[in-house]
């Protein structure tokens, strides 16, 4: 008898601490664990590791056995990041088409300045996601209203993870290249 009250007793406070609202502590280290996450470096590279000092005259070149350019990675990561933090924040937000939306026509930049302002842009909605993740007022828990079960947290993962992969992506194409500094 005294096993099973112990058990239900476990039961329960779990069930306490799984609800939406956490305590305070456990909010701000879930924060910043996401941030931890969407900035990277922890397990790999930083996204930016992987852009910096990346061959202006490499950057639209297909490597023999790998499917894309370093400018369709960066083009393609930015806009599915983009993507992703308009939806978790903006109600009118309307996705590209898929997948065409979301991969560059072309395999290399326009121009250099096309290749400056791509990664800036991907600096900066990354900078505005985790704005989003560290906000106290941004229940990560909570639906997002006109989604269909997403929440901030989801986004967040979602987000990390992509990123995550074409950084892996990035990084062995420029090794293919002989462009890679840090081996």
């Amino acid at each position: 008898m005294k096993k099973k009250k112990t058990v239900k007793k476990a039961a329960v406070k779990a069930k306490k601490s799984s609800g939406r609202k956490s305590s305070g502590a456990s909010s701000d280290a879930l924060r910043k664990h996401l941030i931890d996450v969407l900035k990277g470096g922890a397990a790999h590279v930083h996204f930016m590791d992987a852009l910096e000092q990346f061959p202006a005259n490499k950057r639209g070149t297909f490597a023999p056995g790998l499917p894309h350019t370093g400018w369709q990675l960066l083009e393609h990561s930015r806009i599915a990041q983009w993507d992703i933090l308009e939806f978790s924040r903006n109600p009118k937000h309307v996705s590209p088409g898929f997948p065409e939306g979301y991969w560059p026509k072309t395999p290399g930049p326009p121009t250099e300045a096309e290749w400056d302002k791509s990664v800036q842009s991907f600096q900066r909605d990354l900078a505005e996601m985790m704005d989003l993740v560290k906000s106290p007022r941004t229940n990560l828990f909570a639906k997002i209203p006109h989604g269909d079960g997403q929440t901030i947290l989801r986004q967040a993962l979602v987000l990390a993870d992509h990123n995550s992969y074409h950084l892996g992506q990035l990084v062995d194409l420029r090794r293919a290249l002989g462009a890679w500094p840090h081996d």
